[in-house]
């Protein structure tokens, strides 16, 4: 992540898939310098706006609930990183062939269970869409959105191909879309030219003079 002069913050959409790009608001996570992306309910806005996810008037009428319920919005917020945590756990194993926790399943199928009930399908043009019942005023519509996108890349045929950074100071999640599925970086200008000059250097050290 970068930062404007503005302090407003820049996410990273490498993931291929919504809840793994949300997932991915951590820099650094397994070192000791991890660094936390979402500080405020306002960057959750934020990251949803970059998304694509909400509009900017949808947006700020989200900051505007939340600048008159400031508790309200930090519960929704904290609620939105563990809801992050549990995710991040659940695909981190599975890209490792493993089963995930019971109970970061159930944390997933409690945000889910919730936004399940305002889903409603709508007409659009000649077909149907999922929407959101009273979405415009939620502090948690976000979190609707993220728990939906995990639940549908669980059951999709997609879920195998979930990978973790190789760069052991990133560890981010992404989707595997390459043609022959060997991709191995979060992103190939940052972490994969790093893991190159590494390599560039370490040769270079072991060759003679």
């Amino acid at each position: 992540m970068v930062e404007t002069t503005t302090q407003t913050p820049i996410f990273d959409f490498t993931g291929n898939w919504l809840c793994l790009d949300f997932v991915n608001t951590v820099n650094d996570r397994p070192t000791p310098y991890r660094r936390e992306m979402l500080d405020s309910y306002s960057d959750l806005v934020t990251w949803s706006q970059q998304a694509h996810i909400l509009t900017d008037d949808q947006a700020q009428r989200l900051l505007e609930k939340a600048a008159h319920h400031p508790k309200d919005a930090s519960a929704i917020l904290q609620r939105a990183i563990v809801l992050r945590e549990a995710i991040h756990d659940i695909f981190f194993v599975i890209a490792d062939d493993a089963s995930p926790n019971e109970g970061n399943l159930a944390i997933l199928n409690t945000e889910l269970a919730e936004a399940m009930s305002q889903a409603r399908i709508v007409p659009k043009a000649n077909s149907f869409v999922w929407d959101w019942t009273g979405k415009e005023d939620a502090l948690n519509h976000i979190l609707w959105l993220v728990a939906r996108s995990a639940a549908d890349l669980l059951i999709s045929g997609e879920l195998h191909d979930v990978r973790v950074c190789s760069a052991p100071d990133c560890q981010w999640l992404f989707l595997d879309t390459s043609k022959n599925h060997s991709r191995r970086w979060c992103d190939m200008k940052g972490c994969g030219n790093r893991a190159k000059v590494r390599r560039h250097y370490e040769r270079k050290k072991q060759s003679p003079a």
